[in-house]
């Protein structure tokens, strides 16, 4: 298990230098140039390539990507052209954010999706079954912008039971610690910040969840009936065992392989940053962030945060594989 794990490591390399280099060539290729975006459209020739020399603009494009990696290896992402700020001072802000929303998100579909999954695979046929796969079916259609706007005008319009924006009231003080404000409230024994921080996360955690909860669902039905048709389930039936011990102790162990890889990919997609959702409820995250700084021609931070992200994906993904063992003992990777 140790070799594949450092095997697996080594690969990171030239995954993360081909999304440096993939990265790096296609935001060049979006019209407009940075100097011009900080300038204004009418600002003199001379001082854009004033500007273009300040920012190293001027230099050819693999001398760019040179100095580029070369930050990366000493841990510098860049820094920000229109807001002079380091990249990664700004990401480790920002990133918290993310992953409250999407721990948040991931939460729900899976406590709500494999449960449906297990009781449609052990009611097949029944309306309870259909009724789930038509939730689940609905949820997978359903656009997050409209659902994000119809709970919030329901729950927070309507009901004024949530409120519609942020991560925090904005009276409410807040001294960050690790800048995941529910493990702050934790660390701080703040139950009124807890509990102000839980009603801000409801409302988009739930409409950022809604589609993985339904992919999750059906998957779990599918692995779920597979498993279910097979012998070592009719022996354990047979020999008398409670039909509870029968679906949790054997059926959905053996179920948890797709089960697991699905829920990793969902975890690495929601951590990329959920653009639709931080912007309808104006969340503090890095989806938002990463749109505005691709509007603004802000390189550094189109590369810095994809080259992030790509990191999640390819840790998300080896920690899936790693799972796999304390899943399922047969497989061994040695």
């Amino acid at each position: 298990m140790l070799r594949y794990i450092i095997r697996r490591f080594l690969t990171i390399i030239p995954v993360l230098l081909g999304v440096s280099l993939l990265v790096f060539g296609f935001i060049r290729l979006i019209p407009g140039d940075p100097a011009t975006v900080m300038l204004g459209e009418r600002a003199t020739p001379e001082s854009v390539a004033r500007v273009r020399q300040q920012l190293g603009l001027d230099k050819p494009v693999y001398q760019q990507y040179l100095i580029y990696v070369g930050g990366v290896l000493r841990g510098d992402l860049g820094m920000s052209i229109l807001r002079q700020e380091p990249v990664t001072r700004e990401l480790i802000r920002r990133f918290p954010g993310t992953i409250e929303l999407s721990l948040g998100a991931i939460l729900f579909a899976t406590l709500v999706g494999v449960p449906s999954g297990i009781l449609s695979a052990t009611r097949r046929g029944s309306w309870i079954d259909s009724l789930s796969m038509l939730i689940a079916l609905t949820g997978v259609s359903m656009p997050i912008f409209w659902l994000g706007l119809m709970l919030s005008f329901v729950f927070a319009v309507i009901l004024h039971w949530l409120p519609t924006s942020g991560r925090l009231t904005a009276t409410m003080e807040y001294q960050p610690i690790t800048n995941l404000v529910i493990l702050d409230s934790l660390l701080q024994g703040n139950p009124t910040l807890l509990l102000d921080a839980l009603r801000h996360l409801v409302l988009p955690a739930v409409a950022l969840g809604t589609i993985p909860m339904a992919i999750i669902a059906r998957m779990t039905r599918s692995a779920m009936l597979e498993v279910l048709g097979q012998d070592y389930i009719r022996t354990a039936q047979a020999k008398g065992l409670p039909q509870r011990v029968v679906i949790l102790r054997h059926a959905l162990r053996n179920a948890l392989l797709p089960v697991i890889t699905v829920v990793g990919l969902q975890v690495g997609i929601l951590l990329a940053g959920a653009i639709l959702t931080e912007t309808i409820f104006a969340w503090p995250g890095i989806g938002r962030w990463i749109v505005e700084a691709i509007y603004a021609r802000d390189y550094p931070i189109v590369q810095g945060v994809t080259l992030f992200i790509a990191c999640i994906f390819v840790l998300v993904n080896l920690t899936v594989d790693v799972l796999y063992a304390f899943v399922d003992p047969r497989i061994r990777y040695e």
